[in-house]
């Protein structure tokens, strides 16, 4: 498939690319996904995806779908990469790939802390439709998650 950002490609998530997955991921996160939780969601049918720019991973997303609901479970784009477009063109991807999957509406969670991401998701339609206590693990405890929704129609 092909991207409305020049070079980029969108594969799907191969067991190869795990140890990548979770190498990115520990360098975003301070609680990242290890390569088992990424194949642990594979193994359960859930839909991962990778984009490559010029044959170079450079974000990924594992998203899924249950009936005509899609939830959005992890997305990260690599550092050198970040406010190129890449994390927003994989979340347009996703959308589609939803649809036609026969999800109508997206569901996320985000960090109460996180305040640039719940931007970055307001910014692409999604609305605070909850919040859960405790949600996340963090330095001190546990952090509330807000829950976001968006519509796919």
């Amino acid at each position: 498939m092909t991207a409305p950002v020049d070079g980029l490609r969108f594969r799907p998530l191969a067991r190869e690319d795990l140890a990548w997955a979770a190498s990115v991921e520990a360098h975003l996160q301070a609680f990242p996904w290890t390569e088992k939780s990424f194949g642990e969601s594979l193994d359960a049918g859930h839909s991962g995806w990778v984009v490559c720019l010029d044959e170079e991973p450079v974000a990924y997303l594992v998203m899924m779908v249950v009936i005509d609901e899609a939830h959005l479970l992890n997305i990260g784009v690599t550092r050198n990469r970040h406010r190129q477009g890449i994390g927003r063109a994989l979340l347009r991807e996703a959308y589609g790939l939803a649809r036609q999957a026969g999800a109508l509406q997206m569901f996320l969670e985000v960090r109460v802390s996180n305040q640039s991401a719940a931007a970055f998701y307001e910014a692409e339609g999604f609305e605070q439709v909850g919040r859960r206590r405790g949600y996340y693990p963090a330095a001190h405890g546990r952090e509330d998650a807000i829950v976001m929704r968006r519509a796919l129609s």
